[in-house]
């Protein structure tokens, strides 16, 4: 090897111990999830609550709900006292809220691969995942495509790059590339190969579910199983999607057996457009959310006792003229409001909210929906919030410039959700015993101090003189959006993992993809 080659050879292994020495940086300044220092925002009184939570009950005992083409789940259910008529149930008053205060957590771990970012899910803690399900990717370059694996993967790279998602989330955007009944292999391997993180279990057909379990198990290995309870740790969280109003069908239904035969987490969302799907009054939207929720983290704790679940609520407004989602506006953040209070009463983890917008690009719509909504989430209490960053289009599209907008929303969010500092530090009397009156603080002790972390600082908001923003080349905030998220993944590097366990993850993978036809069903 010559000089030349030896020196380059050094200058690139230097380069990689800068970036890993960053990373490592990043890492240890970020945290796994948020515990609030703040009180959470109340709407209603107890009076209120109470009037939902009894409205609730009447649904359930009057009008019932509908489980769809299962069986088994009827079968459970009369068992259980329910009154069964053809696929109609109605619920003894009380009965679905009565099983779930029984044995469901108020708060649960759920372990990432890496134990340092493991989460936890409930109680005073707030955990951000990125948005979920759009079919089409959107961004300054490309404009707006149907999504592939490669987007999907960028994706996950980035919610991993990020410190301010502590959530590797689900299905990002839909790989349009790859064949419906073969694509989630590809989704779930590549939250586990790319990302450390947590992340979310596959639910468009039980034996996606099951998948997800048996590859769930090759990663985790002999952490699978919880020593002390002997059964196994919470290692994903899935998303049951209520088909409202009231009914339930066959693939969400087995979906929720697999993961709750488990004791995988279960994120029960009633998905609400509030006029069309419900009523359009926030107090009747919120009886029936609560219903409906109710009924699914009952069956949830029928089949598993103690089976870590989560209370969902998901609900827009809709413009009265076309009919089209809208997001942003007050009625849905009152529902929010409303369902963290009654989520708290119940005595289980609440998701709701995040990034919403009906804006189909990162434009000055997507930027105020967006923060209309996740002000309120944070305010309420979420504790998971679903589609922090990168919903467009009422969820059709997930944008790359949009994306990295709303981690810097939610970046903010960890600052406001940490309260005052009130400690001796925080109460500053040193500063203003050394500063007195008619002087500036800019170079005072306790400002040289704390000047690195005494404020937010955004990555995108640009806070220079005109003259400098022209020089820089005038770009507003999509255009810096899209040079971040370039370069957040030109230096992403992946998170060591064991190639004994990968080669048994492709293994299964390859196994289970023979096993299926070539067509595309």
């Amino acid at each position: 090897m010559t000089d030349t080659q030896e020196a380059t050879r050094s200058r690139r292994g230097g380069g990689r111990e800068a970036k890993r020495a960053a990373r490592q940086a990043r890492a240890t300044a970020s945290v796994p999830y948020i515990t609030r220092r703040i009180p959470c925002y109340e709407v209603l009184d107890e009076e209120g609550l109470a009037l939902i939570e009894r409205n609730a009950d009447t649904i359930l005992e009057e009008i019932g709900l509908e489980f769809r083409e299962d069986d088994e789940v009827l079968e459970i259910w009369r068992k259980a006292g329910a009154d069964v008529q053809g696929t109609r149930v109605r619920f003894p008053r009380g009965m679905p809220r009565s099983v779930i205060r029984a044995s469901a957590p108020r708060e649960f771990t759920q372990h990432a691969r890496n134990p340092a970012r493991s989460v936890q899910i409930g109680g005073g803690n707030t955990v951000f995942a990125p948005a979920y399900g759009s079919p089409f990717v959107r961004d300054l370059d490309n404009g707006r495509r149907y999504g592939t694996i490669a987007d999907f993967r960028n994706f996950v790279k980035l919610a991993y790059s990020t410190p301010w998602l502590h959530h590797s989330g689900g299905t990002i955007c839909e790989p349009v590339d790859l064949p419906v009944n073969k694509r989630h292999f590809d989704m779930v391997y590549s939250h586990m190969k790319l990302s450390d993180k947590p992340f979310m279990g596959s639910v468009t057909h039980p034996s996606r579910a099951e998948d997800t379990v048996e590859m769930a198990k090759i990663l985790f290995g002999d952490r699978w199983i919880d020593e002390e309870t002997g059964r196994p740790r919470a290692v994903t969280v899935s998303l049951i999607n209520v088909n409202s109003p009231l009914t339930y069908d066959a693939t969400m239904l087995g979906a929720l057996k697999v993961y709750a035969r488990n004791n995988q987490g279960v994120l029960v969302t009633p998905f609400i457009l509030a006029g069309a799907m419900a009523p359009v009054t926030v107090a009747g939207t919120c009886a029936q959310t609560l219903a409906e929720a109710l009924a699914g983290l009952a069956l949830v704790q029928i089949i598993s006792p103690g089976c870590p679940c989560i209370l969902g609520s998901f609900a827009s407004s809709i413009s009265m003229q076309s009919g089209a989602p809208t997001f942003g506006t007050p009625e849905p953040a009152l529902v929010l409001y409303t369902m963290a209070s009654l989520a708290r009463r119940l005595g289980v983890p609440f998701r709701s909210g995040g990034g919403l917008c009906a804006s189909k690009v990162a434009d000055a719509q997507a930027a105020y929906e967006a923060a209309q909504t996740l002000l309120p989430t944070c305010l309420a209490g979420v504790n998971f919030v679903l589609h922090t960053a990168g919903w467009l289009e009422g969820g059709l599209s997930m944008g790359y410039e949009k994306f990295v907008m709303d981690c810097d929303q939610a970046g903010m969010m960890h600052t406001m959700l940490q309260g005052v500092d009130l400690s001796e530090n925080g109460q500053a009397l040193d500063a203003l015993r050394e500063v007195g009156p008619g002087k500036h603080f800019l170079g005072c002790t306790h400002t040289q101090m704390n000047f690195e972390s005494a404020f937010y600082r955004s990555p995108l908001a640009d806070n220079n003189s005109y003259e400098q923003w022209e020089a820089e080349g005038a770009r507003d905030m999509a255009q810096r959006a899209n040079a971040q998220w370039k370069k957040m993944l030109a230096e992403y590097e992946a998170p060591p993992l064991d190639p004994a366990i990968d080669e048994a993850l492709l293994d299964y993978i390859n196994r289970r993809k023979s096993s299926f036809p070539d067509s595309n069903v």
